[in-house]
């Protein structure tokens, strides 16, 4: 199964009492519809993950899938460093109706390849769903080597992998030995046309949530042979991708949103609002751009 060549991970919308915004949810999924999203992640690090419950998980599956109502597939995030927990959330996700999974490397545990290779493969077993691996070094403390991703690539529904690791040369070697109906989408916005360019099928991104259409139109003109078209895009869009990262993801970009009219409310501590200093720094970026 393809996801598309956007997969916009999305943000959390919250209530000024923190809890789950249900109604800035749907019309946040429809806005992403409506500038190029392909597919959206839910509850992944975007979605500021760490600090959602499990409940909380299941109410933003649940709502996500009726309000998307198969417009695009809804991949859930069901990864933890927790094998027998990852397995629970699936199932429960699975029932729900979600179209597929994305399941981070395990993190803080740092497990050894082969520990890595079982705990994904024991999820897989348990569900018939679509497979999106997670590979985030950064943030896991643990690199799922390319040689792992090919042999997870031969479980019939591991069918894809986010490479947020930033290292074309390990996408290259993964691209280079998996089947043909495996993805790899780049998990870095600035990395878009980079890995596009080595046979990459897309991104999954935060920066969509601003800049979706140009995003689109980037990709488009790519696949469409427009290379010079493209290139001028990606460069254009740049600033905009990295000061989607200017403070810990996703304080950014739920700011953004709220420049463009869509209130998704303040970041879950132990994340915090952008101080002015960073918020001057996105309004000049996001000026340009218009």
């Amino acid at each position: 199964m393809h996801f598309g060549h956007i997969v916009t991970a999305m943000v959390t919308p919250f209530t000024q009492k923190g809890l789950i915004d249900v109604e800035r949810t749907k019309e946040l999924i429809d806005y992403l519809i409506d500038h190029g999203s392909d597919a959206l992640v839910v509850a992944g690090t975007t979605g500021e993950s760490p600090t959602l419950s499990t409940d909380e998980k299941l109410e933003l599956f649940n709502v996500c899938i009726k309000h998307a109502n198969k417009r695009i597939p809804i991949i859930a995030g069901t990864g933890s460093n927790n094998t027998q927990a990852s397995i629970e959330l699936t199932k429960k996700a699975q029932d729900l109706g979600v179209d597929g999974i994305m399941l981070v490397a395990p993190y803080y545990n740092k497990p050894s390849q082969e520990g890595m290779y079982e705990h994904f493969k024991k999820i897989a077993e348990s569900t018939d769903l679509p497979i999106m691996l997670y590979n985030v070094p950064g943030r896991t403390g643990v690199q799922i080597e390319a040689e792992t991703t090919i042999a997870l690539s031969k479980i019939p529904n591991v069918v894809s992998v986010k490479e947020a690791s930033g290292d074309l040369e390990q996408m290259a070697a993964i691209l280079t030995a998996v089947d043909e109906n495996f993805t790899l989408y780049t998990g870095d916005d600035a990395n878009t046309l980079p890995a596009l360019a080595i046979g990459a099928h897309g991104v999954v991104s935060v920066a969509a949530h601003v800049i979706g259409s140009e995003m689109r139109e980037m990709i488009t003109n790519f696949k469409a042979g427009n290379v010079e078209k493209a290139a001028k895009s990606h460069r254009l869009l740049l600033p905009v991708m990295k000061a989607m990262f200017l403070a810990p993801n996703p304080t950014c970009v739920k700011y953004a949103l709220s420049l463009q009219g869509l209130e998704v409310g303040d970041v879950r501590l132990p994340l915090i609002p952008l101080n002015h200093g960073q918020m001057r720094e996105v309004n000049k970026v996001l000026k340009k751009k218009s």
